[in-house]
């Protein structure tokens, strides 16, 4: 039988070792910890972290649950961290034919480097492999085109460190794929019209499914062998055409890590040049009411999935709210910038942003769609009813490869996820950790450092 996907799947993943790679890459990996850390310590008090925290099982061994002194299953740990992670729509972005978010892959990787005993190289490694899998999926096919969701990708690159840090063979990862992806395809009605908490859910959902089918093979289940290029597999049915690209090292190829975006705005990837432009000419405004209208010119990724729909300019939900071009835009122009209280059930109703939110408009750019997704551009064009006219434009948002963030600011965004959750030595504590972690031999140091987090 001809190489599979799957197969080639797993024999990078489980070659990969340390050494592999480079220094820049291990230093991006411990920036993505503290930024995913920061996310899931900041939606603590979630109503969805909530629920998930209070659905899992407490066992003796297993793995933390960020935030406590509770133990629970791997997959249990993966799905509630994984819950926590994505819910204030902050952690990192990746863009290709499909967008994602690849640090949802750290808390499976957190999972299964705690429950199997792995050191702090050893979680560097399998996150630097989830993330290169995920994002080169997201290179060869796009999903949401055909209607799935771009957490179903998750699933291999969860399943690939799963595998990695549990110690299963190559045959046996190759199971784990044949498993998942037999059952992984999310719609992608979860990112469609009105959005619910489900949105911050999806991969938590099936990085859980992709702990649970790495340890039902390692313990001899086996999975369809040809879940990509079946008859009904996913090639098929799910991605069409998919040819998958070397992986780094192979071709000199950089590791994937490396073109993801950090997020600065607690907003939709898409929707961070527009709040950064909007920020800017909130300098310029006295008074939000002197505004007789406001135009975003963006691209059409950025225009079908945050500024068409008739549900962006009245959301109803957080997660409508910070997928709406229009919402974020006026939130910026009224206050300046955007923070977690821009999502506020009291903020959606406030009737002054809503007359400003009635007042944008979204429209396709040609010039501005040619340069996506290298870049994330958005223009906002301000009318003010004395005439006046200002304008901005942002190719490359803060935390654009391009326009990285420092250290510090990294930094400065956990601190402040942080702040009345954690006290000043416990962020030290944790930071420093993050910082040393190729040199932690037990995790569970690490993680019991988050056992004081307040809800």
């Amino acid at each position: 039988m001809p190489e599979t996907i799957a197969d080639r799947l797993a024999a990078w993943g489980l070659a990969l070792k340390y050494p592999d790679l480079p220094p820049e890459t291990v230093h991006e990996v411990k920036r993505r910890l503290i930024d995913s850390l920061g996310c899931i310590i900041g939606a603590r008090s979630s109503p969805p972290s909530v629920a998930a925290g209070q659905l899992a099982p407490k066992v003796k061994t297993g793995a933390s649950i960020i935030g406590g002194k509770k133990l629970t299953t791997p997959e249990m740990s993966a799905f509630v961290n994984g819950v926590m992670v994505r819910y204030l729509d902050f952690n990192d972005t990746y863009l290709s034919k499909e967008p994602g978010h690849p640090s949802d892959n750290i808390p499976a990787a957190l999972a299964c480097a705690q429950y199997g005993g792995k050191n702090g190289r050893d979680l560097i490694t399998a996150i630097a492999a989830a993330y290169e899998i995920q994002c080169r999926l997201c290179d060869a096919a796009s999903l949401r085109a055909r209607g799935w969701d771009h957490v179903t990708y998750g699933a291999f690159s969860s399943a690939v460190s799963s595998a990695m840090l549990l110690g299963l063979s190559r045959g046996q990862t190759v199971n784990a794929l044949g498993i998942i992806g037999a059952t992984s395809p999310a719609l992608r009605q979860t990112r469609a019209g009105e959005l619910s908490m489900w949105k911050g859910c999806a991969f938590a959902d099936v990085s859980k499914r992709a702990v649970f089918a790495a340890m039902l093979a390692k313990k001899g289940v086996t999975g369809p062998p040809a879940v990509f290029e079946g008859r009904f597999g996913f090639i098929k049915l799910v991605s069409g055409n998919l040819t998958l690209p070397p992986f780094a090292g192979q071709d000199g190829r950089r590791f994937k890590i490396l073109d993801t975006c950090i997020k600065y705005y607690p907003v939709e990837y898409h929707a961070q040049s527009a709040v950064g432009a909007a920020s800017e000419i909130f300098k310029e405004i006295k008074n939000p009411s002197e505004i007789k209208s406001v135009r975003v010119k963006t691209f059409k990724a950025a225009y079908d999935i945050i500024g068409s729909g008739v549900e962006k300019k009245r959301p109803s939900t957080r997660e409508t709210a910070d997928h709406s071009m229009a919402y974020c835009a006026a939130s910026a122009l009224t206050d300046g910038a955007i923070t977690l209280e821009t999502f506020s059930a009291q903020r959606l109703k406030d009737k002054k942003l809503l007359t400003l939110v009635d007042k944008v408009t979204v429209t396709v750019d040609a010039r501005l769609d040619r340069l996506y997704p290298k870049a994330t551009p958005n223009r906002v064009e301000v009318m003010f009813y004395d005439g006046r006219v200002v304008s901005k434009e942002i190719t490359y948002p803060l935390g654009h490869p391009l326009n990285p963030m420092s250290d510090g600011a990294v930094e400065e965004k956990f601190i402040t996820l942080a702040q009345g959750r954690c006290g000043d030595k416990e962020i030290k504590r944790i930071l420093a950790a993050i910082w040393r972690i190729e040199g932690i031999k037990d995790l569970s140091s690490v993680l019991k450092l988050f056992d004081k987090v307040k809800r």
